[in-house]
């Protein structure tokens, strides 16, 4: 079987099954596809013939991942950043820069190869970095901070990359396949530069004043599938006219995403071009992994790991000093250095487009990527041994004595905007509660108000014991990493099996676990909201508000006995599909709701009109009462 079906089958059956594995081992998705694209390339040998038609179709994935980066450039984001972004990214990509040039000359390489390599390496993922700091919940912290704004920067820099490569090759003298050297050949430099600057120019106008009317009559006709037509139409023909002139079409798509930035089509585009925008790209990291050469990787596998490991030092070596520079402190410098210590998926795009232009050679670029994806398996190690060395500048006392919190009554575990409420309300009633957080000008800023907080992960122990946990009264666990949530309870209730512990829960399986550990009082994040909506919702029905405030009251006690009663069935291990216990209790839980929402309102009614009653009062308050009417 041959042709573009064999060739769709053998690419999207790797794609799936190695994406999945890799995502389960916490590698990433780019790796994944790297690693099928070797599957259905060196190993079985079936992308033949078609894997050069394939690459240039795949090569959209770059256009459009640039026409979405330029979409998500935010000018009141990149404001706020503008010291991190200019200051710490712009040195970082210099200074990696030079140094790997330097290197490269010194160990044989044109001058040219040299500053390819270093615009390779000065790169780091955005998608691997990002993913891993959201999932560790770091993305707000100081070195989750430092980190985005820098590979926002790397992001931006391509663009001058991308151009800088045409030069280098012509700098060198040799051949080029680029798109448009032809036409180039037969026109005088001014009219060269003259056509280029106008199509810039073109793409600049057309974004702002032709675009923007076709999209906007598109969207009154609601032809939703000729919008994302409309929309694929505007990627293909920005490169279609960037490869006509001679100039990179991620450039112009670049430029087309800033000037629709600010459009109102801006996340219907968005939404639109990114199922497209992710399956072309994984199918650039499939070609790319389809052109690795295995012989090269047995031949050569100990300058692959030499080099992978020098890289990273390199990066290391030059990121930890730029972070004590913009006075980052110690946990975050490290988060920082080792979370964008591998090069990036541009990488791979920047290999390609030298050895079009014959900057590098077959053999060069093979092992080139393997030493990036190398760096990318390796990136989960690296979040690993930051974890250590966090736990070893604990355990040396690395934080400053300015920075260590003093005992207090209540605890405030996290101060983003549930923890910011929760601490409000304690302050206006006359409470003065210790505040963790990690994000250092939180911490400033609180301090500013005369508000006790400090900078430093909630789930340390040592900080939890520095902040009185021991005889504090309440600790409030306002975070929302789910598994940190669990240990901070757990070690609380260890540590002070007095304390009440109020709690912040994802959802119902979250409450369960945090129910387990310990919890005294746990508050889901969307219940209060979505059911003060409910109300709000049967009032605007024409409900009288004593009717929804009494069947308001029924819910909340029916759904908090089923939670209490399936607390003890979950016992976090087995998943609740596969718990017989916990699906016959789910079953059995509730029964007059779920009979209400049938239809079968008549226990619900039943239970609303005898159900709402005033809170009952202890026996003192109930005397007291009694004797007031007397």
């Amino acid at each position: 079987m041959e042709g573009l079906t064999f060739y769709a089958l053998a690419y999207l059956a790797a794609a799936v099954f190695a994406v999945i594995i890799s995502r389960r081992l916490g590698l990433g998705s780019v790796v994944g596809y790297i690693a099928a694209g070797v599957i259905v390339g060196p190993i079985l040998h079936v992308s033949g013939a078609g894997s050069d038609y394939l690459e240039q179709f795949s090569e959209f994935g770059i256009v459009m991942m640039l026409f979405l980066i330029g979409l998500e450039i935010d000018p009141q984001m990149v404001w706020r950043l503008r010291g991190k972004l200019i200051g710490l990214g712009g040195l970082q990509v210099v200074v990696t820069l030079l140094a790997v040039g330097v290197i490269g000359t010194l160990l044989g390489f044109t001058w040219q190869q040299s500053l390819l390599f270093g615009f390779v390496v000065s790169l780091s993922s955005t998608a691997i970095v990002l993913q891993t700091l959201e999932e560790k919940g770091l993305l707000e912290s100081d070195g989750g901070r430092a980190s985005f704004a820098v590979l926002l920067f790397q992001d931006l820099a391509v663009i001058p990359m991308l151009a800088c490569i045409p030069l280098l090759s012509s700098v060198a003298g040799v051949a080029s396949s680029a798109h448009g050297e032809t036409f180039f050949a037969t026109l005088p430099g001014w009219a060269s530069a003259l056509l280029t600057l106008g199509a810039v120019v073109f793409v600049v106008a057309a974004g702002h004043y032709l675009s923007r009317p076709v999209f906007r009559v598109i969207a009154q006709l609601g032809l939703r599938e000729v919008f994302t037509a409309a929309a694929l139409l505007v990627v293909v023909a920005i490169a279609a006219l960037m490869s006509a002139v001679g100039l990179s079409p991620a450039l112009g798509a670049f430029l087309a995403g800033v000037v629709l930035a600010n459009s109102e089509f801006k996340h219907e585009l968005q939404n639109d071009i990114e199922p497209f925008k992710g399956l072309l790209l994984g199918l650039f990291f499939m070609t790319i992994g389809a052109k690795i050469d295995l012989s090269i990787l047995l031949q050569h596998w100990a300058i692959v790991v030499v080099a992978t490991l020098a890289m990273m030092l390199i990066k290391v070596g030059v990121l930890l000093p730029l972070a004590w520079l913009f006075r980052l402190r110690a946990t975050a410098a490290w988060l920082f250095a080792l979370g964008l210590a591998q090069a990036g998926e541009f990488g791979f795009v920047l290999l390609s487009l030298g050895r079009e232009r014959n900057i590098f050679s077959e053999e060069m670029v093979s092992i080139s990527i393997l030493v990036i994806t190398l760096g990318m398996v390796l990136t989960p190690g690296l979040f690993i041994l930051f974890d250590r060395i966090v736990t070893l500048l604990d355990s040396r006392g690395a934080t400053r004595a300015d920075d260590e919190p003093e005992e207090g009554t209540v605890i405030v575990a996290g101060l983003g905007r549930f923890g910011q409420i929760v601490n409000r309300m304690l302050l206006a009633n006359g409470h003065k509660p210790v505040v963790l957080d990690f994000r250092a000008e939180v911490v400033d800023d609180l301090r500013k108000f005369g508000i006790r907080s400090y900078f430093g992960d909630a789930g340390r122990p040592d900080l939890l014991d520095s902040a009185g946990l021991a005889k504090a009264d309440v600790i409030v666990v306002a975070i929302d990493d789910p598994d940190r949530a669990v240990e901070i309870v757990s070690y609380a209730r260890r540590t002070n099996p007095n304390i009440k512990i109020v709690a912040r829960a994802y959802d119902r399986l979250h409450y369960y676990r945090l129910s387990d550990a310990g919890a005294d009082h746990i508050v889901r994040e969307l219940f209060g909201s979505s059911l003060e909506a409910a109300v709000l919702t049967l009032r605007s029905l024409g409900m009288h508000p004593y009717e929804v405030e009494k069947r308001r009251n029924v819910f909340i006690e029916q759904d908090l006995a089923g939670l209490k009663r399936m607390a003890p069935l979950f016992d976090g291990v087995t998943p609740v599909s596969d718990n017989p216990d916990f699906i016959a209790g789910f079953n059995d839980i509730g029964k007059v709701i779920e009979n209400a929402m049938l239809g079968n309102r008549t226990a619900y009614n039943d239970l609303v009109r005898r159900g709402w009653t005033p809170p009952v009062l202890d026996d003192s308050h109930a005397l007291k009462a009694e004797q007031s009417r007397q």
